[in-house]
């Protein structure tokens, strides 16, 4: 697990818009080999998907060879409604830049059969290769997609029930009324997170200070998904300094140490180079 902590929000969303800059750079994607990148549908990303369109259109990446997947889903939201996660990936972010529409994959909250759904979209990402990188927020009770506290660590796309805190948590994007919030999500699991290449998550603000301390400090635990990901091989935790008030000192020192040592390293590597 990588830490990195910036002061900002604004530093954290440049530091990750240009993170993905470069993964998608040193992939090299082609016709036959595509960047499979995850998308987060919260509030935290917003900041970057505005960063990595400016890039498209300053002529620094193209997104021709990318292909797109969002982890979640409202049931009984159409695709067209502004609420929806897949009107979120297209207003956001994939309908200015260069990626085909074919590309940008969703899961179907109206379908008439959603366990069938949830098996469907598992078989695309497996024949897109598998997600290189997913970049997402964090839920204040430390959910990750909709994989909400209690989910089960070897869970799979499925139908998930929302609890009242997470209800609470998006009225705002229901006119501020939770009766409008829908209560089950299509959701894939954790155990499908721990099959991506990369995870990227970001946490902002003192509010996500609590889910940020679980994930760091403390053992698995499934009633703060977010700490399952201490076991995968590429978890980097993307955060600003308010969102680590819970932290102990010495865990701040820590990784503020390692990336002063990692960003040398790097800089001694690039001058090598030239």
């Amino acid at each position: 697990m990588r830490l990195i902590i910036h002061d900002t929000m604004a530093d954290v969303t440049e530091w990750t818009a240009k993170y993905i800059l470069k993964r998608i750079h040193d992939f090299n994607p082609n016709a036959n080999k595509y960047f499979v990148l995850a998308m987060g549908s919260d509030s935290s990303p917003a900041g970057v998907y505005k960063k990595l369109i400016e890039y498209y259109k300053a002529g620094k990446v193209s997104f021709r060879y990318v292909k797109t997947f969002n982890l979640m889903e409202y049931v009984g939201i159409a695709s067209d409604n502004p609420v929806s996660y897949y009107s979120y990936t297209h207003n956001n972010f994939t309908d200015h830049v260069d990626i085909d529409p074919k590309n940008v994959f969703t899961l179907n909250g109206t379908a008439s059969d959603l366990v069938a759904e949830c098996e469907e979209y598992e078989k695309k990402i497996k024949e897109a290769g598998g997600i290189d990188l997913h970049m997402t927020g964090v839920g204040l009770d430390g959910h990750v997609a909709w994989n909400v506290p209690g989910s089960s660590l070897l869970s799979r796309t499925r139908v998930k029930t929302l609890g009242e805190m997470s209800v609470k948590e998006i009225c705002v994007h229901f006119d501020n009324d939770t009766r409008k919030v829908p209560r089950q999500v299509l959701t894939v699991g954790i155990d499908n997170m721990m099959e991506i290449g990369e995870l990227l998550f970001i946490f902002n603000g003192t509010a996500k200070a609590v889910a940020l301390q679980k994930a760091v400090e403390e053992g698995i635990n499934s009633m703060w998904e977010i700490s399952a990901f201490q076991q995968h091989p590429r978890t980097l935790l993307i955060c600003d300094k308010d969102s680590t008030v819970e932290l102990r000192v010495k865990t701040v020192n820590y990784y503020k140490a390692i990336e002063y040592t990692h960003s040398k390293l790097a800089e001694e590597a690039s001058a090598l180079s030239k």
